[in-house]
């Protein structure tokens, strides 16, 4: 067991109780109260700076990050809804964003690119075999759009390569939505036949 030595300061203002955190959150938000914001930090900034270091920050960032939260937490408190969320679980989501969103600034900004393999990335362009895969299947898919009806082509044509929704092809042709699907369906079926799919 372990004995606190008494300290009078604390003995003298009784502590916040948990109920009293949106009391004291409604006086910063609406009177800009220095005394109520004083209570918050005194309160919540070393538990975000706990949270923050058991989260894997180093103690100064740790430090700057729950400072940032409360400074945070100053700015925006008439966001605040009692209703949503107690003040705590406010407090906490606004330091775990905060983190997030240093760790994304400190990869962007290049930490850690000393240690980055840039010869372990791969090439963005296919290999060789595969080029040569891809080329002989582009001509397979040609030599087959040759060989289906005129009107089943076109519409395959116009549906993939030309990227244009099935309606706007039925009106650019002068035919039924129904019979632009229809061809469609047909083309793919002669297209898997003759490419053995």
């Amino acid at each position: 067991m372990t004995l606190v030595p008494f300290d009078p300061d604390r003995a003298a203002a009784p502590p916040a109780s948990a109920e009293d955190w949106p009391a004291q959150m409604r006086r910063v938000a609406e009177h800009q109260d220095r005394e109520a914001f004083g209570r918050l930090f005194a309160h919540f900034a070393p538990r975000v700076k706990s949270y923050l270091m058991r989260s894997g920050s180093l103690e100064e960032a740790a430090e700057e990050l729950a400072q940032e939260t409360l400074v945070t937490v100053w700015r925006k408190a008439a966001l605040f809804n009692p209703a949503q969320a107690a003040v705590s679980t406010w407090i906490f989501t606004i330091a775990r964003h905060l983190r997030v969103d240093a760790a994304r600034r400190h990869r962007l900004d290049g930490a850690g690119d000393e240690c980055f393999e840039f010869d372990a990335l791969e090439a963005d362009q296919p290999s060789v075999p595969e080029q040569l895969d891809a080329t002989r299947l582009a001509r397979r898919v040609r030599d087959a759009l040759h060989r289906l009806p005129p009107e089943q082509a076109q519409v395959l044509r116009l549906s993939f390569y030309d990227e244009e929704p099935h309606a706007r092809i039925a009106a650019e042709l002068g035919i039924p939505l129904g019979t632009v699907k229809s061809r469609m369906r047909l083309a793919v079926s002669h297209l898997r036949k003759l490419l053995d799919l």
